[in-house]
């Protein structure tokens, strides 16, 4: 018997669409699907790497540009929606040639907003129904719910209910959109291991601020008197290591050696990105967060959990290594739902 194909298809933005479509993917294999996979960029590149046995397909790019300095970010993205819209376009052509050419029964899109089919069951994946702009966050919020609407389903990956991870962004006081709250996704398992890293640097998220973090972040933590894991997040054709002094450092690392690092690790520092706030929950880390400068989302979910005495942060114009020390006067990351979403009955779509 034949296995249905499901096109996997997540927003090259940063790699924590594409990391945590990955217990997605694992999961339409357990069930008897045939996942196929397509973005474009280091979210496809990481997929590649991390199932290579599986078809990859090639996307257009939303070429989304980051500004270097954070004040200007907004005004940067919507000069960009332009080509973004035409992008969208260019992709829907593209997903309806995949959809004849392999043969595709159904479609989960993680934020790529022209990956759906009149044809095909569409499933749209955010935890951004709310898409915080500043004061042009009506419209935002408005178009993008518009394009959600495409779709047969919206999972949110969060729960319905309080306590939860995304807040205001993933939660409505009303609304009509077909939304099924499929709980935190992460790809990594807590472990008990032996903690041999003081601090993990985990780098990630669209140029030039990736590269703009690391810099600062090599300076600042020269002062550092612990042991440091530095995983910079640039996927590379092979995996590169070093070790200078107290510092170990990867080009990057798959989801296993992630696991098992993490695990290793008595702190965490990182962007407040939500894929990796969902993975430092479910692995209850300490953690300090540096958002992205101007990303509302990020900067957002970082006043959030430091509010409610879970994890501090910085500008990362303001940071400086001793502000790490402010960790043990936080709780920590906390996993709010241990249960593994019923799969069988979402896949029921296709």
């Amino acid at each position: 018997m034949n296995k249905k194909r499901i096109l996997v298809a997540p927003l090259n933005w940063g790699l924590g669409h594409a990391t945590r479509c990955i217990p997605i993917i694992n999961a339409l294999e357990n069930n008897g699907f045939e996942p196929i996979l397509a973005s474009d960029g280091v979210a496809l590149a990481l997929l590649k790497k991390e199932f290579p046995h599986l078809t990859a397909l090639e996307l257009p790019s939303y070429k989304i540009q980051y500004a270097q300095n954070g004040a200007h970010f907004k005004w940067k993205m919507l000069r960009q929606i332009p080509n973004m819209v035409e992008a969208v376009r260019h992709e829907r052509k593209t997903v309806e040639k995949y959809i004849q050419q392999y043969d595709i029964h159904g479609i989960i899109s993680d934020n790529r907003l022209g990956v759906h089919s009149k044809k095909t069951p569409s499933v749209f994946i955010t935890h951004q129904l709310n898409v915080l702009t500043g004061n042009t966050s009506w419209i935002t919020t408005k178009i993008h719910q518009l394009y959600i609407r495409k779709f047969d389903n919206c999972w949110v990956p969060d729960v319905a209910g309080k306590p939860n991870l995304s807040g205001k962004l993933g939660h409505l006081r009303r609304t009509n959109l077909n939304l099924k709250y499929i709980g935190p996704l992460s790809r990594l398992n807590k472990n008990d291991l032996e903690e041999i890293y003081d601090l993990m640097v985990i780098l990630s998220g669209p140029e030039p601020q990736r590269t703009l973090l690391e810099e600062k972040l090599r300076l600042e933590l020269k002062s550092y008197n612990g042991s440091i894991l530095f995983v910079r997040g640039v996927i590379e054709e092979e995996q590169k290591s070093s070790k200078r002094f107290n510092v170990t450092c990867y080009n990057f690392m798959n989801s296993a050696e992630l696991e098992t690092a993490l695990n290793q690790s008595k702190m965490v520092l990182s962007r407040s990105g939500y894929t990796t706030i969902m993975d430092l929950a479910k692995l209850g880390k300490k953690a300090f967060f540096i958002p992205t400068p101007g990303q509302y989302e990020q900067e957002y979910l970082a006043k959030k959990l430091k509010k409610k005495g879970v994890a501090p942060s910085s500008k990362q114009s303001d940071f400086k290594a001793e502000h790490l020390l402010q960790t043990d006067l936080y709780q920590g990351m906390k996993n709010i739902n241990c249960e593994e979403p019923n799969w069988e009955e979402l896949f029921n779509l296709f």
